[in-house]
């Protein structure tokens, strides 16, 4: 977990009066993509020497509106909390979603939480951003009810439609990687412990790191190239997401990473993977020396595509 500094506020309600007065942008964050970055840019802009102020929900909306039918997160809060401080939100706050919350009228929600708890001095929106009680509130009501500049920041589009967290999350579930990272202008992350399996790939001579993965968006079953990280270091690697039909018959679903050019003890460790290229799709061999050639020309593959 990320160690959050104390500019991070968990609940409006928290916010110190000497830290009010900041411009404002709201929205779920999820990825911090390139149209939230655009969001962040336009809010520093309006801000100068102000305090930019990214003011997101936790759960998701979606969520608590629509239970049992929530969509995967792209990245956990305190991962989004931590990356829109690195794109230049100087607080985050964090409110948490409840269905009260939710029925609040769009008026109550401009007066209490951005004037009196936040200070809001100026706010920036997405071009589809809607709050309150039947999705009524918008950058006009916030206008008239704080009379504060209100910035409505448009679309950011790659190739013909739009970049939204919801593209992204259809890109990585796909299996189009390269359209993911583009979307988030950096690759997605699965984060996960690295804990003990069968040890079959270090029988087949490619020892595996298996990782019980957090991370709910995941891509489909396949071999992807990797980079991995810890505590600041980066290697290379090859990861095989699936079921292993070759050589297991429990069926269920591991991601494990082979590490290029590595030797050393992973088990126990926090491991951050990025997902650079899907390689292939996962298949059944016809014997384990099939299986072992094919292992290497995966590695092959994805040392070509991680030196491109």
């Amino acid at each position: 977990m990320v160690q959050q500094p104390s500019s991070v506020w968990w609940g409006s309600e928290q916010v110190p009066l000497a830290k009010r007065g900041g411009v404002v942008t709201i929205g779920n964050f999820d990825g911090v993509h390139l149209g939230h970055r655009a969001l962040l840019a336009a809010a520093r802009e309006l801000a100068g020497d102000r305090d930019v102020v990214a003011y997101t929900f936790d759960p998701s909306p979606r969520d608590v509106m629509v239970p049992g039918h929530g969509v995967p997160r792209i990245q956990a809060t305190d991962d989004r909390v931590d990356l829109l401080r690195r794109q230049g939100a100087d607080q985050v706050v964090v409110e948490a979603f409840t269905p009260e919350f939710a029925t609040q009228e769009p008026e109550a929600f401009a007066r209490d939480v951005l004037q009196r708890r936040l200070g809001a001095t100026g706010c920036v929106l997405g071009y589809d951003f809607r709050f309150g009680r039947g999705r009524r509130g918008d950058a006009e009501l916030l206008r008239r009810v704080l009379d504060i500049p209100v910035r409505v920041v448009d679309p950011v589009y790659l190739g013909p439609a739009p970049i939204s967290s919801t593209r992204v999350r259809a890109a990585v579930a796909e299996g189009r990687i390269r359209e993911a990272t583009a979307c988030l202008g950096r690759p997605h992350v699965l984060n996960g412990l690295v804990v003990r399996g069968q040890e079959i790939g270090r029988m087949l001579g490619f020892p595996t790191a298996n990782l019980a993965l957090s991370t709910e968006l995941r891509p489909p079953l396949g071999v992807y190239a990797v980079r991995v990280m810890h505590e600041g270091r980066s290697w290379r690697g090859v990861a095989n997401y699936g079921v292993r039909p070759t050589v297991d018959a429990s069926g269920s679903a591991t991601f494990e990473v082979h590490v290029l050019d590595f030797t050393g003890d992973l088990y126990g460790l926090h491991l951050e993977v990025e997902l650079v290229e899907r390689l292939r799709a996962e298949r059944a061999f016809s014997s384990r020396d099939e299986l072992v050639e094919q292992i290497a020309r995966d590695s092959e593959h994805a040392r070509e595509a991680l030196d491109a």
